[in-house]
């Protein structure tokens, strides 16, 4: 594992973390499909500058060759990878954003950073069932660990699971599709191209809810603007291109692992800007699921 590509991973989730008090913040004002449809649009406007600049230093910086086209700002392998990638990865972010977003409405930030932090424990399980990989034992204590600590983090004295804990379950079986997308595309595509289609992608799938279903006012987004900015310009343009930049060449089970300390972030910044609180049975909770995502990478450490 190389050092730089963890520190670039730590910083995305360092951003993410905080990013959870932005979302929660933005959920005051305007909807789920807003929110996230206005935020990755921004993310890929603000990235677009940056891939063409990247790009025409990269092609100038080349030798020169007679099959080299100079008037084409990417090679055919670039896009033949770089697009539908991009879509892919659009996909996923577009379908677990929405669920953590509808999520954050209904329940804390903490206990949304933990739950979103179980596909630490679905990534191996998922490359266990769908690539053949071994699963060890360890992988299999640590998911018998990580639901004993959602069942303290997020079921109720009626044992019951709230509908918003519920929707953020669900987003972290997303975000594990997106994590494995990345490891598939990463090494064949160009980062920051990967990461501006993905968030255009999100963005235009999120524009005909946002016109059909939720109408927003003008004044509810602008009341909105800087969790939406800090969400679009950092959380989308940084975060998630540190992401596919920093999970090149690395095991993605160990990736997410670095990837999941959004959810120690989280709970912190819940804290100190919200000023939310967790119940003791609740943190116990967040230890539980803690320890479990340590487990969970100690196969590929070995």
């Amino acid at each position: 594992m190389k050092p730089k590509n963890a520190f670039l991973l730590f910083t995305a989730a360092f951003i993410w973390g905080i990013a959870f008090v932005a979302q929660s913040s933005a959920a005051e004002f305007i909807r789920p499909f807003t929110f996230n449809g206005i935020r990755c649009l921004i993310g890929g406007i603000t990235l677009l500058p940056l891939v063409l600049i990247l790009q025409s230093r990269k092609r100038h910086s080349l030798p020169l060759c007679e099959s080299c086209d100079k008037n084409r700002l990417f090679t055919a392998e670039e896009l033949r990878h770089g697009i539908p990638g991009g879509i892919a990865c659009g996909i996923c972010l577009c379908l677990g954003s929405t669920l953590q977003q509808f999520g954050i409405e209904q329940t804390s930030v903490g206990k949304a950073g933990f739950i979103t932090a179980l596909y630490i424990v679905f990534v191996p399980i998922v490359s266990c069932l769908f690539f053949r990989k071994k699963i060890a034992l360890p992988v299999i204590l640590s998911v018998i660990l990580g639901l004993v600590g959602l069942f303290l983090l997020c079921m109720t004295e009626k044992l019951s699971i709230s509908r918003g804990d519920f929707y953020v379950l669900l987003c972290s079986f997303a975000f594990t599709a997106h994590i494995l997308v990345i490891d598939y595309f990463s090494d064949k595509a160009d980062g920051v191209l990967l990461s501006c289609i993905q968030f255009l992608t999100c963005g235009l799938i999120s524009l005909p809810f946002i016109l059909f279903m939720e109408h927003p006012a003008l004044s509810q987004i602008w009341a909105a603007r800087l969790p939406i900015l800090y969400a679009g310009a950092l959380s989308c343009g940084v975060a998630y291109t540190l992401q596919i930049v920093g999970q090149k060449n690395m095991n993605p089970t160990i990736a997410s692992l670095i990837l999941s300390l959004e959810s120690v972030v989280s709970v912190l910044a819940g804290w100190v800007l919200l000023r939310q609180t967790l119940s003791g049975r609740e943190i116990a909770g967040c230890i539980v699921m803690f320890i479990a995502i340590i487990i969970a990478q100690l196969p590929s450490r070995s």
